[in-house]
Order: structure tokens, then sequence, then C-alpha cells
């Protein structure tokens, strides 16, 4: 946080988030700026590094929080819900807590932004208020997330001011000046040990650093004061050290997409159920992190080892924020070459907060002038078509903004997180456990393509699976998926809808069933999947397939052939690109519409819909509602609010990405 001297030094704020992959992380810190230029002192953190009370000693509270699987809060804010639901808490519980939230979801899922409502909701139950009216951004909005974001975040720096007004003589700091980051890298080098009072390249000025340098040394002492570090997965995960054996293309090479069949097998003995997902975390290709180096002028300095030194004299009652990314705590081999393959994205598109750092650093009024265009709210359509819809890269923008030199001592500060990524695992029952070990199975397409502006476009954690050999050991998290599959469920009639890559959970899911209906028929079961034994019976399990080709992917057909022969299976499939008119899984839907009936309404099924968000899992729901009413006597209400009861019953699952 800059250090500002003045009056209004004792304002305080919490800028609090629930973030599954990081996005409402991302949302709070640009909050925190905004609230640092209006003289507050500001604390940014997960919400379970919070007991509720604390949160009575700042004047305002900031929520940002996103919705993951069935309407749940995410992992690093099931703590503190937790301690919201406890029994007899007062009315008045909260009634000191000043707060606004802002909800981050996808309308594509039936419980649009639940987690955000449930959150609002709880915290005036418990006598907390609100001093704004609170927002919801969506997803599938056009322009994304920031077509609700900027917007509110605008006027509630309005409302802020009108609220909270400056002491007489004090503005808000201005745009042009740099506001400092809580940490900075630094290295051992004599040259580099100098605190610099301004970072820029350009005319304007820097808040400076404070106190001496013992007095900004950050010591283990120090540390015990800062935040509770939580880690930012729950109970229900777990770090693995994993090796690749098999990486295999599904897809034919003369294919437009490549899909990959990955199996990664670990030492540890652990369980997994359908729905659970193994987290990647990438690496940038060695030719970005080598141009980004060039460009930055920072060659000379990319393999010296450098540490975060904290910018601010530590003050009483007021704790550290914790340094830049967990993983890179600890590692006495930190240099810029590696922050930049392991931890910095340098590919991500860039947020408008970028524009505006990046404004900083640059000598040419030009490239000055259009940087801070794009950080407008009056230009938010210019920067979705310079950025999101051409899908342009954060190196790609400092290449074509050349003048832009950032002091590498900023570079954790301008660079985004290179965060993992979720994929649902596609092996369940016996395919889970070797004579080894467990073993994970991830059905993974390659993100490749050209976009408006004719540019090849990659995903930086497919590119990086995509060349990954054979043999390569890596750190990965199981953690719990939003379907959260039971034993019971096992047992029931289900419907599965997964097109495309959505195929992995549902794939695991039959797998698991298969194990189970066989243990439960005293069919013996070794370590190594055989699809051999005599056929058994058992619930029903309904697929509904689709993808472009039938021959080119249609993935585990084979395997799921036999295993059609050996338990209660149905597979329906669609393939939308191998007749004249397009067919898709909610045209098949609707010809099974009879089908469909009988299982969720007659039999009291369930229903998992898995695969890519936006119209598919809409196109899906509809599909069913007029199934149940061409199959009875329902109209359009009473099927959705079938559907509806369906969900909170459990009954009805989603999980797409």
């Amino acid at each position: 946080m800059g250090t500002v001297s003045g009056p209004t030094l004792d304002r305080t704020a919490a800028l609090v988030y629930g973030s599954e992959t990081g996005t409402a992380q991302d949302f709070s810190e640009e909050a925190g700026r905004l609230l640092e230029r209006l003289h507050f002192r500001t604390t940014v953190a997960q919400l379970d590094a919070f007991d509720p009370l604390s949160l009575n000693q700042f004047e305002i509270v900031v929520v940002v929080i996103s919705t993951t699987g069935q309407g749940d809060l995410p992992a690093n804010a099931r703590l503190f819900w937790k301690k919201l639901l406890r029994r007899k808490l007062p009315t008045d519980y909260l009634t000191h807590v000043n707060f606004t939230s802002f909800g981050l979801g996808d309308s594509s899922y039936p419980r649009f932004n639940w987690a955000a409502r449930k959150l609002h909701k709880r915290l005036l139950q418990l006598g907390a208020q609100e001093i704004f009216p609170r927002a919801e951004a969506d997803e599938q909005h056009e322009e994304g997330l920031d077509a609700a974001w900027i917007p509110w975040s605008v006027d509630l720096r309005n409302r802020i001011l009108a609220r909270y007004p400056l002491d007489a003589g004090v503005e808000p700091i201005s745009e042009d000046v740099l506001l400092q980051p809580d940490w900075l890298l630094s290295s051992n080098s004599d040259a580099n040990r100098e605190r610099l009072v301004c970072l820029t390249n350009g005319d304007h000025q820097a808040s400076t650093l404070n106190g001496t340098e013992e007095q900004n040394h950050y010591d283990s002492a120090q540390a015990a004061n800062s935040l509770d570090h939580v880690n930012e997965l729950d109970g229900d995960s777990r770090k693995l050290l994993v090796k690749l054996k098999e990486n295999k293309r599904l897809t034919p090479s003369e294919h437009w997409q490549d899909v990959r069949h990955l199996h990664l097998s670990c030492a540890s003995f652990v369980d997994y159920g359908p729905g659970d997902v193994l987290t990647i975390y990438p690496q940038n290709s060695s030719k970005d992190v080598e141009q980004m180096l060039a460009l930055m002028n920072w060659s000379e300095v990319a393999d010296e080892p450098v540490y975060f030194t904290p910018t601010n004299i530590h003050q009483e009652g007021h704790p550290y924020q914790n340094p830049p990314f967990d993983k890179a705590q600890g590692d006495t081999s930190l240099t810029l070459r590696k922050l930049l393959t392991h931890h910095l994205d340098i590919v991500a598109i860039p947020r408008r907060s970028f524009f505006a750092m990046a404004a900083h650093f640059t000598k040419d009024q030009m490239h000055k002038e259009r940087l801070l265009e794009f950080t407008d709210p009056k230009y938010i359509d210019e920067l979705y078509d310079y950025t999101t819809r051409p899908r342009r890269s954060i190196l790609e923008v400092l290449q074509e903004f050349d003048s832009v030199k950032i002091p590498w001592q900023w570079a954790a500060k301008v660079f985004p997180e290179l965060r993992g990524r979720q994929f649902s695992i596609a092996s369940g029952g016996e395919l889970t456990h070797s004579s080894n070990g467990t073993d994970f199975d991830l059905l993974v397409a390659i993100v490749k393509y050209k976009t408006v502006i004719k540019r090849l476009r990659e995903g930086v954690c497919t590119r990086y699976l995509a060349d990954l050999p054979i043999g390569t050991m890596m750190e990965v998290t199981l953690q719990k998926g939003g379907l959260k599959v039971t034993k019971s469920e096992l047992s029931r009639p289900v419907l599965l809808i997964g097109p495309g890559t959505g195929l992995a959970p549902m794939r695991s899911f039959i797998w698991e069933r298969y194990y189970e209906q066989r243990e439960l028929s005293g069919v013996i079961v070794g370590h190594q999947a055989d699809i051999t034994d005599h056929p058994f019976v058992g619930p029903e399990t309904i697929l509904f397939y689709g993808c472009r080709n039938e021959k080119a992917d249609f993935f585990y057909r084979e395997e799921l052939d036999r295993l059609r022969e050996k338990m209660p299976l149905q597979i329906f499939t669609a393939f939308s690109r191998d007749q004249k008119e397009k067919i898709y899984v909610q045209d098949i839907l609707l010809q099974q519409s009879k089908l469909v009936y009988d299982l969720i309404y007659l039999k009291q099924g369930l229903i998992y819909v898995c695969g890519s968000s936006g119209k598919m899992p809409k196109a899906v729901r509809a599909a069913i509602v007029t199934a149940l009413q061409s199959s009875s006597d329902m109209d359009e209400d009473a099927a959705n609010a079938y559907l509806q009861a369906m969900e909170k019953e459990g009954r009805y699952k989603q999980e797409t990405w």
C-alpha cells in the first residue's frame, strides 16, 4: 500500500474475497487500490483469514465472492461461512460492520451467484449494515465480468467519498501517483539494495518508502503478526507429487482439435470420486519468458537470486499482508526467470488495472495517453475490443507499447499470478488404484486457435501439458469437485449429459458405478480394470454424449461399448457435423423425452450435466423441461418447478467450464 501522511491515515478498509480460480481476489485487490486512493489503509485477504467479529475493526468491508459447484462458497470462504452459521448468534452480532458485496457468477448455472446472495443475506441477519447496494456480474455477458464491475466500482467510489468525506485540505490520491505495493523484489547485489523513492520512467511521482533498512526488514517474529496464513484449499484437498505415465492424442492428427488422454500416478494411496478435480500448475514457455526479459531489459539480472521485502514499517495492530505467491515462499533459488516461468502470468489477458500500472512506466506521452484511455470507464467497449475479443496477451500489449519499461522490482506487482488450472478427473472405480499407488486419468482439450486478428492463441496450461514428456514429475492438487457424488447416488438411476470433454466426469462415474455394483454382486475386484466378468443387474445409467464427428472425437468409444455389455448402460449420441443439419445433445434429449421423463420423474433419478459453459447447459435444461411437458400433464411452469425441486434435493447437478 502507499504510505500517505495526513489526518485521514487511520481510515481502514478490509477487502475480503472468496475465490476458486483467483478472479475474485483480482477484483478485491483492484477495490483495495481504489480505497487506498481515498486514504484508507487496506487489508486484502481471503474470507477464511478472518473471524467474523474481527471485521468490526474496519470502517468499511468490501466482500467479493464467486460461486462454485451447486451454489457453494469457494473453498477459502467456507470456514468463515461455517462460523456465520453457528447457532444462537445474536441478531446484533455484526452490528458494527459496514459492508457492501459483489458477486461473480455464471448465468449458465441454475444457482447463479448463489454464494454472494447467501452470504449477503446472512450478514444482514447478523446486524451488519449495508452501506452501498450490492451487485452481481455474469461471465456470460458479452463484455464479461467488467460489464458490471466497472460501473459498480465507480459508483462505490462516489458513495464512499460522500459517506466518509476527506478532511479539509486532503484530496484523493491522484491516478498520476504510483501507489507503493506492500512488497517489492530485492536482490543481494549492492546496486539493487538502494531504496528507490521514484521507480517510474515517466514524469509522475511515486509514493515514498519510509523508515530505515532495519525498520523495513521483514523477519519471522514480525511474520507472526501477519494475517493467519490459510491454505486456499480446504480439508477436502491435498497436494500430491505425480508422474506422467501417458500423454496420448485421442483425435486424428488431421482433426482440428488436439484432445489428450493423460495418465498420471503417485506413490501415495488416496481416495477420490466422480466429479473430483486435479489442479495442474503450468509453466510459461521459455520463448515467452525470454521475450519478456529482453523487452523489459531484465536479461542481465534474470538469474540473480531475488526475495520479497516489505515496503512499510510494521505498525502495532496492523498486520503485514502475506507475501505474494505461496508457492514461492521459502524458495532460496528464486530468480526473475523462475518467477516469470512458474509464478507470473505474462500471457494473461490484461485487466484495466494493468494498463493503469503500465502507464506509470513509460516516457512516451502518446503511449501513456493511449494506455490511460483503456482505464477510463467510458471506454469499456474499446478495452473489450482490444483485449478480450482478440485474446490479446500482456506480453503482446507490452510488445506494442514497447516504451513501457517496468522495473524488475515491481514485476510481482504489475503481472498477475500464474494460477493452477482445474481438470475434472476421468478415472473412477478400478482405474483409481494400482499396486503401486493411485492413478488419475485426465481428458484435456489442447487450446489452440486463431483469433479475429489472425493471431495464434494457445492456452498456457494445455500448451504446457501438450509438450510434457513421459516421466515428468509435477506437483498437483487433488480437490473435491462441485458434483459431490455420494455413495447413495451411485445406487440410483442417473442421466449423464456430457458433450466433449464433459465426458471426463461421466466416465469416472460410470467406472465408479461399475466397481460398486460388481462389489455388491460379490465379484472379486483386483487392482487392474477388467471388463470380462459376467453382466450384472443394477441401476440404470443413461449417457447422452455429443461431439462434432463420430470418427474423430467420440472419446473412449470402444471402452464404453464393452461396459454397456456388462452393466445397465445406454448411450445416446449427437454428432453435430456428420450430417447437413447440426444435431446436439439437447436434440437427442428431446427425441428421448419419454425415457428422460421415466428416469427423472417416475424413477426419481438424478441428472448430471458437465462440459462447456455458455449455451449448452441452458439448452439442455430447456430440453428437459420440454421432455417433462411432452410426457406428462405438466405445463412449462410446473416442469421448471420440478427441476428447481430436483436442484434443491441435490438430484440435478451441473459442473461446466
